[in-house]
């Protein structure tokens, strides 16, 4: 068996282990015959259900999405230094009993920065598929209602259910609900979500995993940082983690690409993540498409084309636009002038 796999069952008997006191400790939690998404075997992807949906209550299921775990860690491209801090995480849960035989608990509070499209929700996704938990996406929509009180106790309801049910709970975009309380353009009900998000987060249980994403970290409450156990910037991916990429890519292909790693990764220097992904994703749809009439190398050719040509069309454009506009400012001037 290898080592990776070995690990793996480790974590999740490590887990479970976790669960069952968590259920000697709770009155409510012992009633409970099973929990979900601890029972599922961790030896292959196809084993994983794609939904927890059906197991989640109904008062729960309304505030969340369950987001299918596939990703792993290793699928990703990420700077070392997040890696490294990712498996530091992950290990801490593997350990977790050695940490509370010395009273310590593992981290559980995670904070991703940067800007969008270069992978934080993946990253939350890897994470719950390493620790063989659910993935709880929070909606925001269901949660934030104008009526009083009604925002905070929707929230309420939801951290208890992640209380006795260990999962990583994920809020996307986090400064819709964690924003500057002294900001003085947001209302009372608002700073009142913040308030109790923060309250409720001091009670969950280091069993369940609270991940926050956000793009603009410069709008949350000066509370909300402290919160935080860990906190990582996934930027946008550097020279070379392009070329970590593309050689998976061009792996995956089984025949040549046309281009090598360093020509790759200057032709997606300072792309984002998503973008990088598309391109990929284009070259396979036009090789499948083709039905064996466009090599991997064509296609790869085919696509940089297209998106050279479509990068100088928004030049002109742009280019264009910015000489109109100058046009009619100098007109606006010259108006001015001639009036006075």
């Amino acid at each position: 068996m290898a080592k990776s796999e070995r690990d793996r069952q480790a974590l999740q008997q490590t887990m479970k282990a976790i669960i069952a006191g968590s259920k000697r400790t709770s009155a409510k939690a012992s009633s409970q015959a099973s929990l979900p998404g601890l029972e599922v075997p961790t030896h292959s992807r196809a084993a994983r259900p794609q939904s927890h949906d059906s197991e989640l209550p109904d008062r729960v299921a309304e505030l969340v999405h369950s987001i299918p775990v596939q990703r792993r860690l290793s699928d990703l491209v990420l700077a070392p230094q997040v890696v490294d801090a990712v498996e530091e995480f992950i290990d801490e849960f593997s350990q977790a009993p050695l940490l509370r035989s010395h009273s310590l608990e593992p981290r559980h509070t995670v904070l991703l920065l940067g800007p969008p499209g270069n992978g934080k929700t993946s990253l939350a996704e890897a994470m719950a598929t390493e620790l063989s938990l659910p993935l709880l996406s929070v909606r925001y929509d269901a949660i934030v209602d104008s009526f009083l009180g009604e925002t905070s106790n929707r929230l309420r309801r939801l951290i208890e259910y992640a209380t006795q049910n260990p999962c990583v709970l994920f809020f996307d975009e986090f400064e819709a609900v964690g924003k500057e309380r002294s900001d003085a353009q947001e209302t009372g009900e608002i700073k009142r979500v913040v308030s109790t998000l923060l309250v409720q987060m001091d009670r969950l249980p280091s069993h369940t995993v609270i991940v926050c994403a956000t793009n603009h970290p410069e709008l949350l409450d000066r509370a909300v940082w402290r919160r935080f156990e860990i906190k990582l910037e996934i930027d946008k991916p550097g020279p070379q983690q392009l070329k970590e990429w593309f050689q998976k890519f061009e792996a995956s292909l089984e025949a040549p690409s046309g281009i090598t790693p360093q020509e790759f990764a200057d032709h997606m220097r300072g792309e984002s993540m998503a973008t990088v992904e598309a391109f990929t994703l284009d070259v396979r749809r036009k090789v499948v498409l083709s039905r064996g009439k466009i090599s991997p190398a064509e296609a790869v050719r085919l696509v940089i084309a297209r998106g050279n040509a479509l990068a100088s069309t928004v030049i002109i454009k742009e280019q264009s636009s910015g000489d109109k506009l100058s046009d009619r400012a100098t007109k606006a001037r010259t108006g001015r002038t001639r009036k006075s």
